[in-house]
């Protein structure tokens, strides 16, 4: 039997299919670089072994998964490429593996992972479901029916599915690297659309899916009256959100989520439109609505002394808005402080202005380094353009963290989709 050899394993989608291909009783190995990323944690769970990058790692036998952040160029992918043997990029050969469930994809510029574990976790109070979600969780099994995934839009990857059912949680401007602007981003989606096989769930209020075209039914939700299933009657507190929906006018159920801000409503709604599509039972969503504990690296809680620490995945100016206000939802009676790390230097330099705008909205800003990726990683720009244009704002290195202890009560929010984890981590370790 072949050996699927992942590489760049630690990343959050190639490190949940490795997890699922295990779980089906694959042989799985995979290489990345040897910084821990909290991906590797799982993976390390099951056994799955994980090597440094290196081209001796390839040989006979192996079936390769490359990562989509990675060339042909890449010395493993080369030599495997040399060796002939089988590469097949992550995104087409998840396209293949769905084919044997029912699919559902989850898709959008922000929300994908949050709405993809939770309707995951939904699902599986009904039957046994299998799924990826981009946090870096996977579960597979031959047997469950369907199969939850989030389906990424960067670089055009999600046109190589074609799911039956697909949730669209929004579209935006993002990824400036690859989209020349967010029509680009519309033309993609829309595509994605015409390929889906019975029935699309988008949210009506955003203003770009009310004009998405499909083969296939397009029900809409969202908080506006001209959606067929709305969100009303909401209560927020600082134990969670509760809500009434109703489909097509008339009172469906009143359901409560331990989710903060309006982002988090929409995509309770988005779930349960579709579960309501698929006739499952309206106690079971409730339920599994109220029990689920949420998703790696959105809105990741805890205590430090008198201090809340979140870590959180935000990124993009649309998700530190939405993760402030559920942070000013949560904890209306403590300061809000922001620790954001930017992710690429092209979003940086292109959303410049707009990541002023919403980090202003926290009390106090402290700004990290611009991080690199695997596929830029130096730009013209430095964190200090970000910071002339934030009143107030503080650069923060790795080794002065221990300034934010000045910050008595507060909550703490780590943003970012580098590594603004290790200076969470150093600020934990200096307040010990």
């Amino acid at each position: 039997m072949t050996v699927y050899h992942f590489v760049g394993i630690k990343g959050t989608g190639m490190s949940s299919l490795a997890q699922i291909l295990h779980d089906m009783n694959y042989e799985v190995q995979g290489s990345d670089h040897e910084k821990f990323y909290f991906t590797q944690k799982p993976l390390e769970a099951r056994g799955i072994k994980i090597l440094p990058f290196n081209q001796d790692n390839i040989h006979e036998g192996l079936t390769i998964i490359a990562g989509n952040a990675y060339p042909d160029t890449h010395e493993e992918i080369a030599k495997a490429i040399e060796m002939e043997l089988p590469v097949i990029r992550y995104h087409r050969f998840l396209g293949e593996f769905m084919k044997q469930y029912t699919s559902v994809a989850v898709t959008g510029s922000h929300g994908k992972t949050s709405t993809t574990g939770l309707l995951a976790h939904v699902l599986q109070g009904a039957e046994p479901t299998s799924y990826l979600i981009g946090d870096g969780t996977g579960v597979g099994s031959e047997n469950n029916k369907n199969f939850v995934f989030e389906a990424c839009e960067y670089r055009r990857h999600f046109l190589s599915y074609h799911p039956d059912y697909a949730i669209m949680t929004n579209i935006d401007f993002d990824h400036p690297d690859y989209f020349a602007n967010v029509d680009d981003v519309f033309n993609a989606f829309q595509e994605m659309a015409l390929q889906v096989k019975k029935g699309i769930i988008a949210c009506g209020d955003d203003e770009y899916l009310q004009s998405i075209q499909a083969k296939v039914p397009v029900v809409f939700y969202g908080f506006g009256e001209e959606n067929d299933f709305q969100a009303r009657n909401i209560k927020k507190s600082t134990e969670g959100t509760t809500f009434d929906v109703f489909v097509r006018n008339t009172f469906f159920a009143t359901f409560s989520i331990h989710g903060y801000g309006d982002h988090n409503v929409l995509n309770a709604l988005g779930v349960i439109t579709l579960c309501h599509y698929e006739n499952i039972d309206v106690s079971i969503i409730q339920e599994r609505l109220l029990s689920f504990q949420g998703v790696k690296r959105r809105f990741s809680e805890k205590r430090v002394g008198d201090q809340i620490l979140i870590d959180d995945y935000a990124h993009h100016p649309t998700e530190i808005n939405a993760t402030i206000e559920a942070a000013r939802q949560k904890y209306p009676d403590r300061e809000i402080i922001a620790i954001f790390q930017p992710h690429t230097f092209t979003r940086t330099q292109t959303f410049l202005d707009d990541f002023a705008t919403s980090l202003e909205k926290a009390d106090q800003v402290y700004l990290c380094d611009i991080f690199g990726s695997a596929r830029e990683n130096k730009g013209e720009l430095s964190i200090v353009d970000l910071q002339g244009k934030i009143p107030g704002a503080e650069l923060m290195k790795e080794d002065n963290t221990s300034i934010l202890k000045k910050h008595e009560n507060s909550v703490l929010i780590f943003m970012g989709a580098g590594d603004i984890q290790k200076f969470q981590d150093a600020y934990e370790k200096a307040s010990v």
